[in-house]
């Protein structure tokens, strides 16, 4: 058990992994302050001020950063005012998180996933800088908050977990090691300026959490794409490429090129029928991608690239025409490799990044996987 007043600390591990290692939380703490920082009485209750709608209150260190930044926050259950307290059922790890701790860590990845958690307070994987979602019951409502949920709510965090306090507590017992999916116990702090969907009645939890996790990519390809347009969409396969698939046929593109990385993703999604032309390319070979996307009726006017792996920045680059648009969602992209390809490239490409909020992307997601039967279809299949 843990010592009163004692709370972990990130510690960088010689293997690369992460760790928590003890501090006595009362050092650097102004007097008077309760184990979480908040003024407490004699019973110990805590009588707190308003916290920071992004959550800087919960930042323990670095000083001076927002939680994301953070290398460790405060995931204490007791609130602040314009908090919401999350009873956490199931994580949800992004696709390139999940790849990167099950290549490294392979049987060990449970337990790396916990010493994560425990050292910084939050799942925040320290190599690829991602995390994820969570779905859970509201437990507990501050009277300020504003995000309008209530005890008893089912619901999808719609913020990275690379900024979200979480406490797990069942030591992810439930949990095999084999899906981004992850059975789990525990609490999850929300703050006034963060985003959370009610779970639909309709649909199964697992389903629901799935698209939520990446219903950023349908609304920004939905928002870029005209009528006309080619687009392509680097790895067309998986979550967020069949959604924005299905979102820039609604928008009014022309024709839509699929690419994947191999045969049995080639067939699933012809007979998903979300493309008009399905081709095979390595995404990490920028000749052989932009030959393909060539052949199939590019180059694109907008390219989308959803791959979970690095590398595939100037094969996407190459791949469009002078003037359109790249829209880069995976979380194993290189920026700089991105900008510095471009120049050398001399393409006059504009590049976004999807930042995974736009409003109203939680409802079209969900309605583009009810009315769309290739979606459904592909994302039942990933969970079967």
């Amino acid at each position: 058990m843990r010592e009163p007043g004692v709370s972990p600390v990130a510690v960088l591990r010689e293997d690369g992994g992460w760790t928590a290692s003890p501090l006595d939380s009362r050092q650097g703490r102004a007097g008077g302050l309760s184990s979480t920082g908040s003024p407490a009485d004699a019973h110990g209750a805590s009588a707190r001020p308003p916290g920071s709608p992004v959550g800087l209150h919960r930042v323990v260190a670095p000083s001076g950063v927002l939680p994301q930044g953070a290398e460790r926050l405060d995931a204490s259950p007791e609130l602040w005012p314009g908090e919401v307290r999350i009873r956490v059922e199931r994580l949800n790890l992004d696709a390139a998180s999940f790849r990167q701790l099950s290549d490294e860590h392979g049987d060990a990845v449970r337990a790396e996933v916990l010493a994560i958690i425990e050292a910084r307070g939050k799942m925040h994987n320290p190599v690829t800088g991602s995390g994820g979602m969570l779905v859970g019951v509201v437990d507990e409502v501050t009277p300020e908050s504003p995000l309008g949920l209530k005890p008893g709510d089912r619901v999808a965090t719609l913020v990275s977990l690379t900024l979200t306090p979480l406490r797990i507590t069942d030591g992810l017992a439930r949990w095999d090691g084999r899906s981004e999916q992850v059975p789990a116990e525990g609490h999850a702090i929300l703050f006034a300026r963060s985003i959370a969907a009610v779970l639909p009645d309709d649909l199964p939890v697992p389903l629901a959490l799935s698209v939520m996790d990446v219903c950023g990519a349908p609304a920004l390809t939905q928002r870029v794409v005209t009528p006309g347009s080619v687009v392509a969409v680097i790895g067309a396969a998986g979550k967020s490429g069949s959604l924005s698939l299905a979102a820039a046929r609604r928008a009014g593109a022309a024709r839509l090129i699929g690419v994947v990385p191999h045969a049995r993703d080639a067939g699933t999604l012809t007979a998903a029928g979300l493309a008009d032309e399905v081709v095979i390319a390595d995404a990490r070979d920028p000749v052989a991608l932009a030959a393909a996307v060539s052949q199939a009726g590019g180059p694109a006017d907008v390219t989308v690239v959803c791959v979970d792996v690095p590398g595939c920045e100037h094969g996407s680059i190459l791949a469009t025409r002078d003037g359109g648009t790249v829209i880069f969602f995976s979380m194993a992209t290189s920026f700089s490799a991105a900008a510095l390809g471009a120049e050398g490239l001399a393409a006059d490409v504009t590049m976004l990044v999807g930042n995974g909020y736009a409003p109203g992307h939680a409802d079209l997601a969900l309605d583009l996987l009810r009315s769309e039967p290739g979606v459904r279809g592909l994302f039942e299949g990933r969970l079967a």
